[in-house]
């Protein structure tokens, strides 16, 4: 019955076809919508991704990169004494307006690294250290934004005098040597970095902690983020939870911090929630024509249900081949559908796209095209156990 029942699956080609088909683009759908949404939330922590630190150390208030209060310096003392410990790194983040050469501001993301360190500086190849610690010294970085970088192409039009801008100005990428205006000061571009694009996008601004308490407001606490590199002998998990109980600050390892920041986002995000409604949406269109497929091959079939029926074949059997049929063409367009995109993932790898195809994403497609599959083979299955050969053969 089963050879039969593949027979069936096979007999019309272009009907099977184009039900493999379908069954793949739903497979593909789900699949690449759940990458693309993984791809948001990893720039959610790129900053984490990119930064050394075995422990981040923070206010008990912070539950995200996104959004931070500061820390006293005396608080780095405070950790710096825990035993364990074996370095705690200070880091900045803040916001500021930057004026460019033609008169224009851009809002930008400061992160002010450790002196000695550089600790949560982007590696870039042709970077002077040495020069960054000299006083007005920058690394930007595009932050997954587009045409942000950008400086007059022309001398003439650089730092007008009088007030007078040139927004419209022919412009150019901006590069090394070139200068910013940053809270009155002139800055200078060290290097522009390729770090990890962010979400939201935002044009970022790498400088030292001498260098931003220098140029930037005046604050009593100016310290966003500790970050402490645990000793050989030590669990980071213990550590994490010894630094709580000594200091009162709040102690997460880089990957719960990962953890947390998703969960923070997926809690506070508009964004993700109306990406999260259009991936819903594209899903159930994909779900819904997956359905309706199978139930349509099935009821086409019901004539040769019928004649196995009348030979004498059980209502259990002809439920079984129902099944098969189902479970073929969902495994089968499952298979292809994550095949590419996991091919799709190989060519997006590298791009500034938002896709990462974790390893539950191929397992969210084929599970949910296959759930599919056997719940339009349940509801395919009423009309073939009611079956009446009679009732068929009088109908035609």
């Amino acid at each position: 019955m089963y050879h039969i029942a593949l027979k069936m699956l096979g007999g019309d080609r272009t009907k099977f076809i184009t039900l493999i088909l379908g069954v793949t683009f739903t497979a593909f759908l789900v699949t690449f919508a759940v990458s693309y949404f993984c791809g948001f939330m990893t720039r959610g922590f790129a900053l984490i991704s990119e930064t050394q630190g075995d422990i981040w150390v923070m206010d008990a208030a912070v539950s995200s990169v996104e959004q931070t209060t500061n820390l006293s310096d005396a608080a780095l003392l405070r950790v710096r004494s825990v035993p364990g410990v074996a370095a705690a790194i200070p880091l900045l983040l803040s916001s500021a307006e930057v004026r460019f050469p033609n008169g224009s501001f851009q809002s930008f993301q400061v992160i002010g690294v450790d002196d000695s360190s550089l600790a949560g500086l982007p590696r870039m190849a042709g970077l002077d250290h040495a020069v960054l610690r000299q006083p007005g010294q920058v690394v930007v970085d595009d932050g997954g934004t587009e045409d942000k970088l950008v400086t007059p192409l022309h001398t003439s039009d650089t730092w007008p005098s009088g007030g007078r801008s040139h927004v419209n100005a022919a412009m150019r990428r901006l590069a090394r040597n070139d200068q910013l205006e940053l809270y009155d000061h002139r800055i200078r571009i060290a290097g522009v970095s390729n770090a990890h694009p962010r979400y939201p996008a935002k044009p970022l601004m790498y400088m030292t902690l001498t260098n931003a308490r220098h140029i930037l407001p005046s604050e009593r606490r100016q310290i966003s983020f500790i970050l402490v590199r645990a000793g050989s002998d030590n669990s980071m998990q213990t550590l994490a939870t010894r630094i709580e109980q000594q200091t009162g600050l709040k102690a997460r390892t880089a990957a719960d911090f990962k953890t947390e920041t998703v969960h923070w986002y997926l809690r506070n995000s508009e964004d993700v929630g109306d990406v999260m409604s259009m991936l819903i949406l594209a899903i159930a269109v994909g779900f819904g024509v997956t359905g309706v497929m199978l139930y349509m091959f099935t009821s086409e079939s019901l004539q040769q249900y019928a004649v196995l029926s009348a030979l004498g074949t059980l209502p259990s059997q002809l439920l079984k081949m129902v099944f098969l049929q189902a479970m073929v063409c969902g495994l089968s367009g499952a298979g292809m559908g994550t095949g590419l995109c996991a091919l799709a993932d190989l060519f997006l790898r590298n791009s500034d796209y938002p896709f990462r195809m974790m390893w539950f994403a191929p397992l969210a497609g084929g599970g949910m095209v296959i759930l599919t599959g056997v719940i339009a083979a349940i509801v395919s299955a009423r009309p073939v156990l009611k079956l009446e050969p009679a009732k068929v053969f009088a109908a035609r």
